[in-house]
């Protein structure tokens, strides 16, 4: 599933976040839902539109900033 085909990067929408295509629905957004404990499945309910597939979009792009990014210890 190539991500541009869910996700976008528009200057003109969220001031350049990435977005669900077609939505003003921030990927961060659907990421904190689901940190937060929303099930996949219950997440479409509330945001008609949305799809499975974008919410695993999601997943992957979040997946993909965690190979690409470099961690650093947090200093306790």
């Amino acid at each position: 599933m190539p991500l541009s085909e869910h996700i976008v990067v528009d200057p003109e929408i969220l001031a350049g976040k990435p977005v669900i295509r077609g939505t003003r629905l921030a990927v961060e957004f659907i990421l904190e839902l689901l940190a937060s404990g929303q099930s996949e499945e219950n997440i479409p309910s509330n945001y008609p539109g949305l799809t499975r597939e974008d919410i695993l979009a999601c997943l992957a792009y979040a997946s993909y900033l965690a190979h690409e990014y470099k961690a650093f210890p947090i200093p306790a």
